[in-house]
């Protein structure tokens, strides 16, 4: 029996697909968590074997969660599904551990099939990732997708600014900042100011 646990911020997708997978046979859903901690506290519990983790979550995000689990349980196999092919988002979910990556378009077959797969000790690829990873010559600059304005919005969050002193500071409403930060936050996997600021440390931007 493939023991599985389910890590998703919205609930109506964590139903689905326990209800998806439990629908097979060998396959059995042992856990669900809405966070990164959550999803810490449910697997130091429920023992899985595979977890499928989304990536952008409130408080720990995919990446650290994977990052975390498998220092506490080396043997689980970690299937990234997200919606968004983000080439810095799979390289980031690789090195901490991941060995599969899905889209949430995928077909339920697919996601069945990346269950089995990962259990087996395969690396279920989303074919689109797959072609990312090989047109890829090494690693992405850090924050390769991001704009100009978009730099310049995160650095000064990492300077503590809050939303009305950077639309003060650039001269832009506090609308655009907002609108901004929302990309921004999305195209380094950031889900608070927090992460965001750390995340402009680690990358020297």
């Amino acid at each position: 029996m493939i023991r599985v646990l389910l890590v998703d911020d919205h609930q109506l997708l964590r139903d689905s697909l326990k209800s998806l997978l439990n629908a097979h046979v060998g396959i059995d859903v042992v856990g669900t968590a809405g966070d990164g901690a959550e999803a810490l506290e449910v697997a130091a519990k429920s023992q899985p074997d595979v977890v499928l983790m989304d990536l952008s979550m409130p408080g720990i995000g995919g990446v650290e969660a994977t990052r975390l689990l498998l220092q506490q349980q080396p043997g689980v196999q970690v299937v990234i599904l997200t919606s968004s092919p983000d080439q810095e988002l799979i390289f980031d979910s690789v090195q901490a551990g991941a060995v599969g990556y899905l889209l949430k378009d995928a077909a339920p077959e697919a996601v069945v099939a990346a269950v089995r797969s990962a259990a087996a000790g395969e690396s279920p690829l989303d074919g689109r990732v797959a072609r990312t990873l090989l047109t890829q010559h090494g690693r992405p600059e850090p924050g390769a997708g991001l704009t100009d304005r978009e730099r310049e919005v995160l650095r000064l969050v990492a300077r503590g600014l809050a939303n009305k002193q950077i639309a003060r500071h650039l001269g832009i409403t506090e609308r655009t900042v907002k609108a901004h930060l929302t990309s921004a936050f999305q195209r380094i996997g950031a889900t608070d100011r927090t992460q965001a600021a750390l995340w402009v440390a680690r990358h020297s931007l």
